[in-house]
């Protein structure tokens, strides 16, 4: 495996980080090629916060495009491992041991808090979307989905929590770094609450339901980290008061 070089040029850093790019997007293409294999099955999976609902595509290649964007998520889950190795070995070289560490345990973190927010999202928060907004309809309406339009509000969801719940991984190492402070988190909690709830309207769909159930666990994550921080705090004060 190729690794960076402290004593590289300018240039030959920019070559070595386009070599990291090329692979990240052979394994992410050789990814959504191998799960479209299983396009059937996923969209299974895909369809199954919906239940019994009816979908249907709008136009000749919507289902194709959704079957694309499916294979596509799926493709990158898989190969993230490879996508996160390649991002250690360019940026790795530079740092020293105690920030190796950190990153280490930040992208080991940061996958898993993903996967349990993307695992969250599709359990408990879709069903109870789907069943909100369905149960909306009139009598003389009833409800059918075009395929495109539900894979884009599902993967906006999955997406939207996944993310959400790397908060308290990026608040522990800025806390362990020593760039944040638990005090200056609490002493700012109403700006905060009020960019949880911009970031919530930008990152879930344009309705007040989805964004009060992203809203709301990012509430919770952030006092959840605020602990977080106030606990590596008073560790690193009496490690520093042992040394002194």
């Amino acid at each position: 495996m190729y690794v960076a070089d402290k004593s590289l040029t300018f240039i030959e850093h920019l070559a070595e980080l386009r070599n990291r790019l090329m692979i990240i997007a052979v394994a992410i293409l050789a990814g959504t090629i191998g799960s479209f294999v299983f396009v059937d099955q996923l969209t299974a999976l895909v369809l199954e916060p919906a239940k019994d609902l009816q979908f249907v595509y709008l136009s000749p290649p919507e289902l194709f495009l959704a079957y694309i964007r499916i294979s596509l998520v799926v493709g990158i889950v898989v190969t993230s491992p490879i996508i996160l190795l390649q991002i250690w070995s360019f940026v790795q070289p530079g740092l020293v041991k105690k920030e190796k560490i950190y990153l280490s345990i930040a992208l080991i973190a940061g996958v898993f808090f993903f996967l349990l927010g993307v695992v969250f999202a599709y359990f408990v928060i879709l069903p109870l979307t789907i069943e909100f907004f369905v149960g909306m309809q009139h009598q003389d309406i009833q409800p059918m989905f075009s395929m495109g339009s539900y894979v884009g509000f599902i993967s906006s969801i999955l997406l939207s929590f996944g993310l959400v719940f790397e908060m308290p991984t990026v608040v522990v190492i800025l806390a362990q770094l020593g760039l944040i402070r638990a005090s200056t988190l609490r002493k700012n909690r109403k700006f905060v609450y009020l960019a949880i709830v911009v970031a919530a309207a930008v990152l879930s769909p344009p309705d007040v339901v989805s964004q009060f159930l992203l809203a709301g666990p990012m509430v919770l994550l952030f006092e959840l980290s605020v602990t977080v921080a106030a606990v590596i705090e008073r560790r690193r004060a009496r490690q520093e008061a042992a040394q002194s």
